[in-house]
């Protein structure tokens, strides 16, 4: 799969995402599953249905840019990137650590390759079980100055030193965290069982915490970051509310078919 992944990266990026655009589109159209929480989602958020054909469009965007996105020279992506870091550089000023926080949005995986172009960058990701996917997603995310630390008590304390030593960390505030390691908050009028650790690494650290959004532009064009302060504690209800101001901001680049609402296992 590697091998594969490593190859996919050489075409060009329009070509890439328009593959991936015709697979999100059929999908959306083989698997009912697909499209009735598409639909629920859409909904929670109070957006039309008709948006659903668009949402799948972009996600089967993301998709099909992962190759370039993972595999291409730094030089390569940089160059679809349209950006402007004085956020970050601001938030780094007098040596201290970053969080940055970017939910399942345009181009999430390009906003951490991104970051890691300006300054070293440390991010939580949970390993696939199949070996080959673990495989895969540990060669995409540990490159250059990106270090990809696993969502278990290591990987914490390795993000504690980072931050500790004025470094940059990323995480996805809307994952699903296990059991134990998050609260129920409002979603776009729902509870959805939400990240802790923001909170605690800012309470721990006094780090700055930085919202990004890398938004897509058209096929072939690339993207666009997009970075503001986040001056409130990020607890697990602010982060919502600044989740959902940002998703709205382009709501069909947001991962509707993600399961935000699932209950973890063995959470009574």
């Amino acid at each position: 799969m590697l091998a594969l992944f490593r190859l996919l990266a050489r075409l060009p990026l329009g070509l890439a995402q328009s593959a991936g655009v015709a697979l999100g589109l059929l999908a959306y159209l083989l698997s009912p599953s697909y499209r009735r929480k598409v639909g629920a989602n859409l909904a929670r958020a109070d957006l039309p249905g008709s948006l659903a054909w668009a949402c799948a469009r972009q996600a089967g965007c993301m998709v099909g840019e992962l190759p370039f996105v993972w595999f291409r020279s730094p030089e390569a992506t940089a160059a679809k990137l349209r950006h402007d870091f004085g956020v970050l550089d601001a938030a780094r000023a007098g040596g201290r650590g970053v969080l940055v926080l970017t939910p399942h949005l345009g181009g999430f995986e390009m906003a951490a390759r991104s970051f890691a172009g300006h300054a070293p960058i440390t991010v939580l990701f949970k390993p696939p079980k199949r070996a080959s996917l673990a495989r895969l997603m540990a060669a995409a995310r540990n490159q250059a100055r990106m270090r990809a630390l696993p969502t278990d008590m290591s990987g914490v304390r390795g993000l504690l030193r980072a931050l500790r030593a004025g470094e940059v960390v990323g995480l996805l505030p809307d994952q699903v965290p296990d059991s134990g390691q998050g609260e129920w908050a409002d979603f776009f009028g729902e509870p959805a069982y939400t990240l802790t650790l923001p909170h605690r690494l800012a309470q721990q650290t006094r780090c700055a915490v930085v919202l990004a959004a890398c938004e897509r532009l058209g096929i072939g064009q690339g993207w666009r970051l997009h970075l503001e302060r986040m001056h409130e504690p990020p607890t697990p209800q602010a982060l919502n509310e600044a989740m959902q101001r940002m998703i709205l901001r382009w709501p069909t680049q947001y991962l509707w078919g993600y399961n935000r609402y699932k209950r973890p296992q063995g959470l009574a």
